[in-house]
């Protein structure tokens, strides 16, 4: 099928990007092949137009040109042909990706689908779509990519007695995403570090004083306060846009969450532009039509889209912190996430929820800020106690999948 040649060490190190100096040693070592693209796979074409109004997120991916989503249109249940998982589309400007789930494909992207014609894991289809990058570098609008231009071109593949190589390759990526699970643990401890530091929570350990706060909620004096004296109902601009039409996920000018009646990310599922919208930060959000009335505190950027609102604090010269904002919303649910409330009956919005009362800690007859802000810490605390006890344990763990994968290949 191929001849097994010399290539220099820089040509093997493009195979994979990424890679560090024990696995460059590795690809340095291996003996290379040269094979026949028209030896190795099957090419497939799709059989219907599939257009942008044929996806509405049912059925399965559709695959298109371009690197925008890997090339992922979208959803679509229209009938079309169905291509296997475990296989490599590529594009007519040369972009290619191994796909390990069933796809369709359009007709007038000009993509195409390459089968395997010996047995794959996703493995080995990581490892050899990777040999291909190049193609992207050959190909574009003038001369596009096509299965008549690369099935007469050769790629490099490991081999071993005048045969691929699989076992390498099976190997290879294995220890390859071992050191990536590795490096992202690595990554999240940092992060969590930089988190600890930036929160003052860099000594997780409890003081006297937030022992005493978690310990004491029966035992301090408690206030009832109407929550419309406490807050009021900020003005947003109504916003022309369909929840349904928006994106999920940042996209183009479309990057501010926008909150609706939903409990799921606190209400912020889906992405508005910036023009015209109301920005808002560090303010309690309820829903208004909802079967879960759930207040939530939104630390970051967002604007009101549907079915909610957002509150914010009448203090006068004092202004909440976080902590204190944190402290508010579980005793804002405890009159407003009841179990009575539903879509047959309605809490409604914020003309009922102002005249409801809330407890809150006092001293000398004042809300006891102080105590919420102990209080708050001393949970944190608790919550990144059990955090880095997770962390050490998922480390440990990786730590010993990678020296098991290092020993296996030694």
């Amino acid at each position: 099928m191929g001849s097994v040649k010399s290539y220099e060490k820089r040509k093997r190190g493009r195979k994979l990007k990424k890679i560090d100096a024990s696995l460059n040693e590795k690809l340095a070592k291996v003996q290379w092949g040269e094979y026949r693209i028209g030896d190795l796979f099957e090419s497939q074409n799709g059989d219907f137009d599939i257009q942008k109004k044929h996806i509405n997120n049912k059925g399965v991916n559709v695959i298109t040109a371009g690197l925008t989503d890997s090339g992922i249109l979208g959803k679509s249940d229209i009938k079309a042909k169905i291509f296997k998982k475990n296989t490599i589309t590529i594009d007519m400007f040369g972009n290619v990706f191994f796909r390990n789930f069933e796809y369709k494909m359009v007709t007038h992207a000009r993509v195409f689908s390459l089968e395997f014609k010996f047995n794959i894991t996703e493995k080995l289809g990581l490892f050899i779509s990777n040999t291909f990058t190049h193609l992207n570098k050959n190909f574009g609008y003038e001369n596009m990519c096509s299965w008549n231009k690369i099935q007469d071109k050769f790629i490099q593949l490991p081999t071993k007695n005048g045969q691929i190589d699989f076992e390498f390759m099976e190997s290879f990526v294995a220890e390859l995403e071992a050191q990536r699970v590795a490096e992202l643990e690595a990554q999240r401890v940092a992060e969590l570090e930089a988190y600890l530091v930036a929160s003052d929570l860099k000594d997780y350990t409890l003081t006297d004083k937030e022992k005493y706060a978690l310990n004491s909620l029966d035992e301090i004096e408690w206030g009832e306060y109407r929550i419309g004296d406490l807050f009021e109902k900020i003005s947003t601009k109504k916003l022309p846009y369909k929840a349904n039409d928006l994106p999920k996920e940042p996209k183009g000018e479309y990057i501010l969450p926008a909150l609706t009646s939903s409990f799921m990310n606190q209400g912020l599922n889906y992405y508005v532009p910036i023009k015209n919208a109301t920005i808002l930060k560090n303010v309690i959000s309820l829903p208004s039509n909802s079967d879960v009335y759930r207040a939530y505190y939104q630390s970051k950027e967002f604007t009101v889209l549907s079915d909610s609102y957002a509150i914010k604090w009448l203090g006068g010269n004092k202004d909440l912190q976080p902590k204190e904002y944190l402290f508010f919303v579980p005793c804002i649910n405890q009159v407003t996430d009841l179990k009575i409330y539903s879509y047959k009956n309605k809490l409604g919005g914020w003309n009922k929820v102002k005249n409801k009362t809330i407890n809150l800690p006092t001293k000398n007859g004042q809300i006891d800020f102080e105590f919420m802000e102990t209080f708050i810490k001393a949970i944190q605390k608790l919550i990144i106690a059990d955090v880095v006890k997770w962390t050490d344990k998922k480390i440990a763990k990786t730590k010993e999948v990678i020296d098991t994968s290092c020993s296996v290949q030694a």
